[in-house]
């Protein structure tokens, strides 16, 4: 032991996640959920939900409340009697709750003759054992191995600690077996991260920018084409005043090359300036400063994109070289993103997928050579120009030819119309070409959007089928339940102890350094990396075991082990910090201090029918603090005349049975 105020134990600093974490909230599953309303069968099934959730107090006071308004069954029963007495010891009963005991022990109701009969009737004859020194075990077992296989589960997960003795001993063995065998069931390595993971938001399209085109530019259009089509008459009247038919003729096949080198024209500078545009979208963004928050949406989105590029990078590219080429169409695919969901009041871990998505799209396509195809794809053809060059230089010869001719019949008159054409016709030409490069536009950017919400649509409809088979809440307390009778068995082997000889075992769980956690609503934190302290209670002091646990792989590593007279623990509490998380604190008579955050500040919002606390309370209710204080309270209390103190209250429970 260190001198006095030498040290501080912080298991949570190093490894706990520091700050405030958000969390994965499933605000559609309502296991938890209690109404007002609620008949005695919905809160009966609410707590039985709680108890498979391992929130034991929370199932004693529904499944209480059920029966005393009168939903009575032999299934209701045995829930009644196995909640009372989960993960407890006789000691650590309240008066009120060994009257209750005694009360269902004296009377025995059963009133039917299925497994949940027969499995209140071994019920029976197992708290029985829990009073007498001489019981038959081995027919004990028996029974219990008789029972169907959901009674004998539910038996052996919540009774062993309430057991003594022999029986104890051989119900551990079983126990062992079962959490060794059913750890790992329901491939539950490949199950447990998307418990994490949050429901995937629809994607949405982008909204193209509708044609801009303001009322003036229609007006100059028409105006001005109206003028030239006067004025265009007005020369071939001219013509025909002076009697020149051919050169007639000449300036009709010139207007319709005119018409034909125009619309090729227009296509060409549609391809050259949407082209352009895709380079300036694909090319190095300019800096730019901003005035995102750090812990703003934008700012999130940001971090995605730069994370799930410099995760997915094509076979053979440097990684460096690859977010220098890509830097312009992340920014442009951020900035859609920004757009689109900003408003939309949701977090980024449901707009995760998308940005993965769209992260694995531009890997794919640069892997196939597509990622600057648009480039070939809007490449004027050597047709579309040659038509372009040939129709204007057909245009602009019969134009002059026609010109020509008509000066002879009136000079005056075809100087002013050929001035009005010219000056017409480029206003026509310039409002017309605006119109229908923005309609073009819009076009493009309506099937571009389409196209791309098809691909989102198909990578949304992959996630959700990959997340279809999330576990339960209560799958993932049967999992922690089994991690926990795994690790301490390997804590009674290391100390060469039987269960039989720990007077009192406690757990405190803890969020570890992955800061990753979910929950149902009204339920408690799930993490996928915890941090355990196992507390053993024996006639020779308090052991306590340090580990932190991998959940999703199911793997545990001992951090630390320590060992505790009676006389030397000081002082438990748990201390409410000034972030609202909660922290358990064992002093030792030496200085040296034990602390562990139990619980983070709720940052969260509450979701629909979620009262303030409810989220914390289940989390305690989960993680076995209260169970700790009370077995270190005493300890620190009194000693190892607990012990003592604690064996004569329990004499007289069993005297007064």
């Amino acid at each position: 032991m260190t001198a006095p105020g030498a040290s501080t134990t912080n298991t949570a600093d190093g490894s706990a996640y520091v700050g405030a974490q958000v969390g994965t909230v499933h605000g559609d599953v309502n296991a938890y959920m209690t109404f007002a309303d609620a008949s005695p069968r919905d809160k009966f099934e609410t707590g039985v939900q709680c108890l498979d959730g391992d929130m034991a107090d929370r199932a004693r006071q529904l499944i209480n409340e059920a029966f005393m308004a009168g939903y009575r069954t032999d299934r209701v029963r045995f829930y009644r009697l196995l909640a009372l007495v989960s993960g407890r010891t006789r000691r650590e009963l309240s008066k009120e709750e060994s009257a209750m005991l005694q009360n269902a022990q004296s009377r025995r109701h059963i009133t039917g003759d299925d497994e949940w009969a027969e499995g209140l009737k071994t019920l029976h004859h197992l708290l029985d054992s829990a009073r007498k020194s001489d019981a038959d075990s081995q027919v004990l077992l028996k029974e219990v191995d008789a029972l169907g296989s959901l009674q004998r589960t539910l038996i052996l997960r919540h009774l062993e600690s309430f057991l003594e003795g022999s029986l104890k001993d051989q119900m551990w063995h079983q126990v062992w077996k079962l959490a060794k065998t059913e750890r790992m069931t329901g491939d539950r390595v490949n199950r447990v991260w998307k418990f994490f993971e949050p429901s995937p938001t629809r994607p949405q399209a982008r909204s193209p920018q509708s044609a801009a085109t303001p009322p003036s530019t229609w007006v100059q259009a028409v105006a001005a084409t109206a003028v030239l089509a006067g004025a265009t008459v007005h020369i071939g009247y001219l013509l025909v005043q002076a009697g020149r038919i051919s050169v007639l003729l000449a300036y009709l096949l010139s207007i319709i090359g005119g018409f034909f080198g125009v619309r090729d024209g227009v296509e060409w500078r549609f391809r050259v300036v949407r082209r352009r545009t895709k380079d300036k979208e694909y090319g190095t963004p300019r800096q730019r400063a901003t005035n995102a928050s750090p812990d703003g949406f934008a700012r999130q989105v940001d971090h995605r994109f730069d994370y799930y590029f410099a995760k997915y990078v094509p076979r053979g590219v440097d990684r460096d070289f690859w977010l220098a080429t890509t830097a312009g169409i992340r920014r442009s695919i951020r900035d859609e993103v920004v757009e689109v969901y900003r408003e939309k009041r949701i977090g980024v871990e449901k707009i995760a997928w998308l940005i993965r998505h769209r992260a694995g799209d531009v890997k794919t396509r640069w892997e196939k050579g597509m990622l600057w195809s648009y480039r070939e794809e809007l490449a004027t053809p050597p047709s579309v120009k040659a038509v372009t060059l040939l129709g204007s230089v057909v245009f602009v010869a019969g134009g002059l030819w026609a010109v020509g001719g008509a000066v002879p019949a009136s000079p005056l008159s075809a100087a002013c119309s050929t001035s009005i054409a010219l000056a017409s016709g480029w206003m026509a030409a310039r409002a017309w070409l605006h119109i229908i490069l923005e309609r073009r536009r819009y076009a493009a950017d309506t099937v571009e959007s389409m196209q791309v919400k098809e691909t989102d649509e198909a990578a949304f409809a992959r996630w959700r089928a990959k997340l279809a088979d999330k576990p339960k809440d209560r799958e993932m307390a049967a999992w922690l339940d089994c991690d926990r009778k795994v690790l301490l068995n390997e804590a009674l082997q290391h100390y060469r102890l039987k269960i039989s000889d720990v007077i009192a075992h406690a757990f405190i769980e803890t969020p570890a350094a992955s800061g990753v956690r979910a929950r149902v609503r009204n339920g408690p934190w799930r993490y996928k990396k915890y941090q355990l302290l196992i507390f053993l209670l024996t006639t020779d002091g308090v052991r306590e075991i340090t580990a932190t646990l991998d959940f999703d792989q199911g793997s545990s590593h001992i951090l630390r082990r320590a060992n505790y007279r009676f006389e030397t623990i000081a002082a438990v509490r748990v201390s409410h910090g000034g972030d609202g998380g909660q922290v358990f604190e064992l002093a030792l008579v030496n200085g040296q201090e034990v602390r562990v955050k139990v619980t983070e500040p709720e940052t969260e919002e509450l979701q629909q029918g979620e009262e303030p606390g409810t989220v914390s309370e289940a989390t305690l209710d989960a993680s076995g603090l209260r169970r700790t204080l009370h077995v270190l309270e005493g300890i620190a209390a009194e000693g190892k005349k607990w012990i003592t103190q604690e064996h004569r209250r329990e004499g007289k429970e069993r005297g007064a049975a």
